[in-house]
C-alpha cells in the first residue's frame, strides 16, 4: 500500500473509494497511505529539523498543571511528543503542533456583514500554541453572538443564542481531526447574520464517509494531539464530538448544525435565527451596532422605559447596556435625564 494503475504510474494511479464513488488521490493521501502502511500519523514522526533544546515548553507545562498532572521527559516520550533516533531526542510534528510552530497552525476568523463574505466586519488571525488558539476564537465567537434574556423563576438568566459548550466542542473537533501534513492550509471560523461556521482542512480521514462519522465512527487523523487532548481533558470519547454538538443543540431547542464534507474540507455549521428580542453581546464593529445604538441613533431622545419596550427586556437590562457603552466611549449623554438625549460615537 499504496497500490496503483501501472498504466498511470504511482502519481495519478492512485484511487480511493469514498461512499459511492472513485477519487483520483492527491499527493498528500497518497502519503497518508503511506504513513498508514506504517501503523504512523504524520504528528507522530519526528520532525529532524527541529531540536527539544529551541522550544519553549511552557503552554504545554501549563496545561497539564491546570489539570493537576505531571509532564515529564518519561510522559513525553509516552505521549510521543518525543521519539529517540540514533541516541538524540527529537520532537515530533505533534509536539511541534501543539506549540503551534508550523504556519499552517492558525486559526481565521472573521465576521462578515449580511450572509455571505463580501464585506468583512471584523477579522483576526489566531497563531501560538493550540490552547490560547482555542481560547482566542472562543472568544471571537462570544464576541459577535447574541445573548437570549430569559426569566427562570425571579431569576433572569442571559444565555447565547448558540450553546457555547456545542461551539468549544465544534472548534476541539477542528483543531484534533484537521490535516496538518498540508503546509499553507488553516481552519477558518465565518461568522454571518444567518450562520457560525468552520471549516477545517482534511476531510474525513481513512475513507470513513459522512453517514459513519454522523453514526459516531471515528477514525483518528492525529494520535498524538488526540492523546494529549484526551489526556487534558477536551476529548470525553472517541467518536463522541459529532453526537454531543447535536444533543447540545437539540436541548438548547436550536436547529441542528449541518455536517459536510466539500472536497477536501470539512465544514460545520449552526443555524443562527436572529431575533429582534435578542440583546447584542460585545460585538465591537462600529458596522454592526447593538440594537440599542440602533435605536438610540435613530432616536436620541429615547427613554429607557421605551428601549425596553423595543428590544423586549427589562428597563434594568437597558440601563446595564447602557452604563457600558458608556464605558465603552460608544454613547454619550448630552445634558441632563430630564430633557437630555443620547449622542452614538460609532
Amino acid at each position: 500500500m499504496p497500490y496503483y494503475l501501472k498504466r498511470q504510474g504511482r502519481e495519478k494511479g492512485v484511487f480511493v473509494r469514498l461512499g459511492a464513488t472513485n477519487r483520483q488521490a492527491s499527493q498528500e493521501m497518497i502519503h497518508e497511505l503511506e504513513r498508514q502502511r506504517l501503523h504512523q500519523s504524520f504528528d507522530e514522526q519526528p520532525a529532524w529539523d527541529s531540536t527539544l533544546e529551541q522550544l519553549d515548553l511552557g503552554p504545554l507545562q501549563q496545561a497539564f498543571r491546570q489539570v493537576g498532572k505531571p509532564l515529564d521527559r518519561q510522559k513525553m516520550h509516552g505521549l510521543k511528543l518525543i521519539k529517540t533516533e540514533q541516541g538524540r531526542e527529537y520532537p515530533t510534528h505533534g509536539l511541534m503542533i501543539l506549540l503551534g510552530r508550523y504556519e499552517q497552525v492558525e486559526i481565521k476568523c472573521s465576521r462578515f456583514k449580511g450572509t455571505d463574505m463580501t464585506v468583512f466586519l471584523d477579522k483576526k488571525e489566531y497563531t501560538g500554541d493550540l490552547f490560547g488558539q482555542l481560547a482566542q476564537a472562543e472568544g471571537f465567537i462570544k464576541n459577535h453572538l447574541h445573548l437570549k434574556a430569559e426569566i427562570l423563576g425571579l431569576q433572569r438568566t442571559e444565555t447565547y443564542e448558540i450553546p457555547i459548550a456545542a461551539i468549544r466542542e465544534a472548534l476541539v473537533n477542528a483543531v484534533v481531526h484537521r490535516d496538518y501534513s498540508n503546509a499553507g492550509r488553516d481552519i477558518k471560523l465565518g461568522i454571518y447574520d444567518d450562520a457560525v461556521n468552520i471549516v477545517s482542512p482534511g476531510g474525513l480521514p481513512n475513507g470513513l464517509t459522512l453517514d459513519e462519522a454522523l453514526q459516531g465512527r471515528s477514525e483518528l487523523r492525529n494520535k498524538v494531539i488526540a492523546r494529549v487532548f484526551k489526556e487534558l481533558g477536551y476529548i470525553e470519547q472517541w467518536g463522541s464530538g459529532i453526537a454531543r454538538i447535536r444533543a447540545l443543540c437539540t436541548q438548547a431547542g436550536n436547529p441542528e448544525p449541518t455536517f459536510a464534507e466539500t472536497g477536501d474540507f470539512f465544514d460545520i455549521e449552526f443555524h443562527r435565527s436572529v431575533s429582534p428580542k435578542q440583546v447584542s453581546g460585545s460585538e465591537k464593529s462600529s458596522e454592526n451596532m447593538p440594537p440599542i445604538l440602533e435605536l438610540l441613533a435613530a432616536n436620541p431622545q429615547s427613554s429607557a422605559k421605551a428601549l425596553a419596550e423595543k428590544l423586549g427586556i427589562t428597563a434594568r437590562a437597558v440601563e446595564k447596556q447602557l452604563a457600558r457603552l458608556k464605558q465603552q466611549g460608544r454613547l454619550e449623554r448630552i445634558g441632563p435625564a430630564k430633557g437630555g438625549h443620547w449622542k452614538v460615537k460609532d
